[in-house]
């Protein structure tokens, strides 16, 4: 019998388990036998499984088999050389990667999901990744369900499984015995991994975690594979491009060898070491090695990062969105006031409103967090009273309700609600005039409004406080929330952040709009808004938005600066809005309303002390809640970017270019233009500052606007560039054949230094769209740069090495005529460059 069908009883009995929960040491032998809570487990990137991912490309087995065929041939000099080279790239490789896994594994730790859980008779925080079948757990709005389990108890528990149902609408679960045969949307007793608790508290029996669970279950059937980025499928489409052109050039450069009746075994190295020489094989561990750095600087300024892809999407951004309190203000309220309806200062008022968030259990909250602290300072006390029950707040209602008993009259409950002006007032028929009740008429109505209006204009959020004294009874629900009496207003104060307008600067100079979407008042949203420097007459309430069209809202989104009084599903709205007329969108908040918006943004900006499902639908979480930090990590990313399309652009202008010479010159020359050994070092020696890319300087202008992945423009720079390095290699071969008449000792030796020098040039002059002279590089890449072209001259000269890798010493002038092509072709270069990227801006 499935455990959603056995009765609670027996299901205790069969986990051997309590209401109490586990002991510690149970629950570590039930850990080592059910193994993590975890559907897709990551895998441990041993050192031995990263080595073994350096050989996994079919090009470097294709290349480990020309060596061993070359041994066979006793051709030691050629077999040795080869695997000594793919031996260092495979270990430049293994050294990059294992960093970067030892980086992303701290940055995982870190953002960890955490639940309580009742352990050895207490409740502990314990990592969601170690609950087993048995543990008893305590849930409350904002959490995530970390595993499958059946209700102990529960109290106004609303909780949220559209990725499993499909449901639109939350769903009340609440204990009871189970239905046979129920489908999994009916099973209103349990509660499953995937859904997000909406409102209430409950305490869940886990029953089933990681592969066992129903998740786990639909993802295995849907594949659960994650949707492909722009950015990774941009990468993707031009590896496969330049694996297209680079097989067809290899297999045109065999066929002519073939023509030509050179050696079958010699043409076929030097085909497969071309295939290596020319292939993007390192792309994919490069963008890996320069997006887990930027993950790992960016960690060093508080940004943490859940999905690397979403760096280049934070350097992307072109919009923000962001609530108001704790990002734009200091997040810390303060109480200003507690008044009646008329405005005197009211002690009554802030006791029933201290009661109210003294005895409430959702979700913490700065509010409540002021009123306690208000009332701790008054000397309030709970003595004399005791909570009957409680209905939650939720973002439809917009209000929070307790029923308190007092000892001075048991025979009646006192009803408390505090919430949103607005929600408050629509459930009062009466209010309070000093001790009496009057009817609360049209005027009485517009009074309370003008006075909310007066307050909000100065930048004071207010709440409403109501009440009413009725019968006692052990159950109060939504329906009793009406014939309240208004009893008064709270005023809370939330300044602006010292340096909040500053930032907004800064990101409006960085090309990064930003706009305000809040539930609060629309008067204190236009007051905040004027004080950080947005335009605050550029303003849409939720009323409105709700009255919009589609179309409309596009049109309006993108010219608003602040959105007020809207609720989740409008925060959604906004955002799809905005990606409709073409911006990139990132979207920052902390709460339970703000996750369909996350969800929906192109970078979804988290907090660390937000919510479990607010930092669950986020890519990227600020372990500080303030927008200094993210301009920083916007900055960080756009650096990560602009290092990582430098890669791309030098590379495969590079690879296009080479691979057109060596198509050209193979018919022509009456030998290979280089040997397959050549080629492979020549790879080699490039790669070795191409990776110092990663952390290379970035020029101010290339932070200044939102970057985004351009197939186009990299396939216009790959042909722009690659055919000029062709025109200065034709260059080369008729210098070295009609001037020097090379033969293929000496003709090997110029062209080998001539491949490696102008490579490590070019990545110079194209690491910076600026003039070269005026853009230093980083130290690591500058002094790769001089260390590879200083041995690149000096390897001819080698006498214990030069002769094994088919090289040999150059006369003078030879060297010199190398070196003068070098500079004319990094001139040339530097010219293209100034035509190809005005024109192209």
């Amino acid at each position: 019998m499935p455990w959603w069908e056995t009765p609670l009883p027996a299901l205790l009995q069969r986990l051997q388990a309590g209401e109490a929960g586990l002991g510690q040491d149970q629950a570590a032998a039930r850990l080592a036998a059910h193994g993590p809570n975890s559907i897709a487990q990551v895998a441990v990137a041993t050192p031995l499984r990263l080595l073994a991912r350096q050989f996994a490309s079919p090009l470097v087995l294709i290349l480990a088999a020309g060596a061993v065929i070359s041994l066979a041939l006793r051709d030691w000099s050629d077999a040795g050389t080869i695997l000594v080279i793919v031996a260092c790239s495979a270990g430049l490789g293994f050294w990059q990667e294992w960093r970067a896994s030892q980086a992303l594994g701290r940055l995982r730790n870190q953002l960890a999901l955490t639940v309580q859980a009742r352990r050895d008779g207490q409740v502990r925080r314990v990592p969601a990744t170690e609950l087993v079948p048995g543990d008893v757990i305590e849930l409350s709005a904002g959490n995530l369900v970390p595993a499958d389990g059946v209700l102990l108890q529960a109290r106004d528990f609303l909780v949220s499984q559209a990725g499993l149902t499909g449901e639109s609408f939350p769903v009340e679960k609440q204990p009871g015995p189970p239905l046979p045969g129920a489908a999994l949307a009916q099973r209103h007793h349990a509660a499953f991994l995937g859904s997000s608790v909406c409102s209430g508290t409950a305490t869940l029996l886990v029953t089933a975690t990681g592969a066992d669970t129903v998740m786990a279950g639909i993802a295995q059937r849907l594949g659960a594979a994650q949707e492909e980025t722009e950015f990774e499928r941009g990468v993707r489409r031009f590896g496969e491009l330049l694996l297209k052109l680079m097989f067809a050039v290899v297999l045109a450069v065999l066929v002519v060898n073939q023509a030509l009746q050179r050696p079958l075994v010699e043409s076929a190295m030097f085909a497969i070491a071309l295939a290596v020489g020319l292939s993007p094989e390192l792309l994919p561990a490069i963008v890996s090695v320069s997006l887990a750095r930027g993950a790992r600087l960016l960690a060093a300024q508080g940004v943490m990062v859940r999905r690397l892809d979403a760096i280049e999407d934070l350097g992307g951004m072109d919009t923000l969105c962001t609530d108001k309190t704790g990002t734009l203000t200091e997040g810390r309220m303060t109480l200003a006031f507690a008044t009646d309806a008329t405005g005197e200062d009211s002690p009554r008022v802030l006791r029933a409103a201290w009661l109210n968030a003294s005895f409430e259990t959702g979700i913490d909250n700065p509010i409540d967090a002021a009123l306690v602290q208000a009332g701790q300072a008054a000397g309030l006390s709970t003595q004399g009273c005791r909570k009957i029950d409680e209905i939650p707040y939720d973002f439809a209602r917009r209000r929070l309700t307790v029923a308190v008993a007092l000892d001075e009259d048991p025979s009646r409950h006192l009803l408390v609600t505090k919430g949103a002006f607005a929600q408050v007032l629509a459930a009062c028929d009466r209010v309070l005039d000093g001790d009496a009740e009057r009817p609360l008429d049209a005027a009485g109505r517009e009074r309370l409004e003008a006075r909310l209006r007066r307050h909000a204009e100065c930048g004071i959020r207010v709440l409403a406080v109501a009440w009413d004294r009725r019968g006692a009874r052990p159950r109060w629900d939504v329906a009793d929330e009406a014939g309240l009496v208004f009893a008064g207003f709270l005023g809370f104060v939330d300044p602006p952040k010292a340096q909040a307008a500053a930032t907004v600067r800064d990101l409006a100079a960085r090309g990064v709009r930003v706009k305000m979407v809040t539930g609060d008042n629309r008067h204190v949203a236009a007051h905040v808004a004027q004080q950080v420097g947005l335009d605050a007459s550029a303003l849409l309430t939720g009323e409105a938005i709700a009255a919009l069209r589609d179309e409309a809202l596009w049109h309006l989104a993108g010219r608003t600066d602040v959105f007020a009084e809207v609720d989740p599903m409008q925060k959604e709205r906004i955002v799809r809005a905005l990606q409709r007329t073409g911006h990139a969108v990132g979207y920052m908040g902390d709460g339970i309303n703000d996750a369909p918006a996350l969800h929906a943004a192109d970078v979804g900006i988290s907090v660390d002390g937000a919510v479990d499902v607010a930092r669950d639908s986020a890519d990227i979480v600020l372990l500080a809640p303030d927008l200094d930090v993210l301009r920083r990590g916007v900055e960080q990313g756009r650096r990560t970017f602009a290092n990582t399309l430098k890669y791309i652009r030098i590379t495969t202008s590079a690879n296009f270019g080479n691979m057109v010479s060596m198509a050209l010159a193979t018919p022509l020359l009456p030998f290979l233009p280089l040997t397959a050994t050549q080629i492979l070092l020549n790879n080699f020696l490039s790669d070795l500052p191409a990776l110092a890319l990663a952390a290379d300087s970035v020029d101010d202008a290339e932070l200044a606007g939102a970057q985004r992945w351009d197939l186009a423009g990299v396939r216009r720079f790959m042909l722009a560039f690659g055919l000029l390095s062709s025109v200065f290699d034709l260059l080369a071969f008729v210098l070295l054949r009609r001037v020097f008449d090379a033969g293929q000792l000496a003709f090997h030796s110029g062209w080998f230094v001539l491949s490696v020098l102008t490579e490590v040039a070019v990545m110079l002059v194209l690491r910076t769209q600026l003039p070269s002279w005026r853009s230093r590089p980083g130290r690591l890449l500058a002094g790769l740069s001089v260390a590879v072209a200083a041995g690149t001259v000096a390897l001819p000269f080698l006498p214990g090495i030069a002769p094994r890798l088919g090289l040999a010493p150059m006369s003078a002038a030879l060297v010199g005529a190398m070196l003068g092509i070098v500079v004319a072709y990094a001139a040339a270069t530097e010219t293209l460059k100034r035509w190809f990227f005005r024109t192209a801006g």
